[in-house]
């Protein structure tokens, strides 16, 4: 790290810890030949991800059409916005934790769903009938009877 006063290339720490959201690290640091010290925070780089669309057309990951989707799913029961926000940090770190750049919406689309299956079951087969498409009454009565099995 070069000494943002001298410009010289040899600067040590001389302090650091996390800030208070423990996503930074904030370093103090000191320049070895002028001797100035100076602050430089530290993050974690987080991939931006790409969604590919089902007709193939990506589009730049957008927390909120999730938040929206989950939302009016849960519409008129009693989900807390809190425990909503926790399954989209879940998801994002799922999806983060595949090290892929490239996500496609029928893996976050599974994600939503078997977060909101543990949540509530109602919202679940809410948003499994606009995200499966549910041609007739038979292929949504199918998806309860799963459900109604796993009990």
């Amino acid at each position: 790290m070069n000494c943002p006063f001298c410009e010289y290339f040899d600067t040590k720490v001389v302090d650091s810890r996390p800030t208070e959201e423990g996503q930074t690290i904030r370093r103090r640091r000191e320049c070895s030949k002028c001797k100035k010290r100076f602050t430089t925070y530290e993050k974690i780089e987080e991939i931006p991800l790409i969604v590919i669309k089902k007709d193939r057309n990506r589009e730049a990951y957008n927390r909120n059409k999730i938040l929206n989707g989950i939302i009016r799913a849960c519409e008129k029961r009693p989900v807390p916005v809190k425990d909503i926000e926790n399954i989209i940090d879940h998801i994002e770190k799922d999806m983060h934790n595949t090290m892929e750049k490239e996500i496609k919406s029928t893996y976050i689309g599974e994600l939503v769903m078997n977060h909101l299956k543990d949540l509530d079951e109602v919202a679940y087969v809410r948003f499994a009938s606009v995200y499966r498409q549910f041609k007739d009454i038979n292929t949504f009565m199918e998806e309860l009877r799963k459900i109604l099995n796993e009990k």
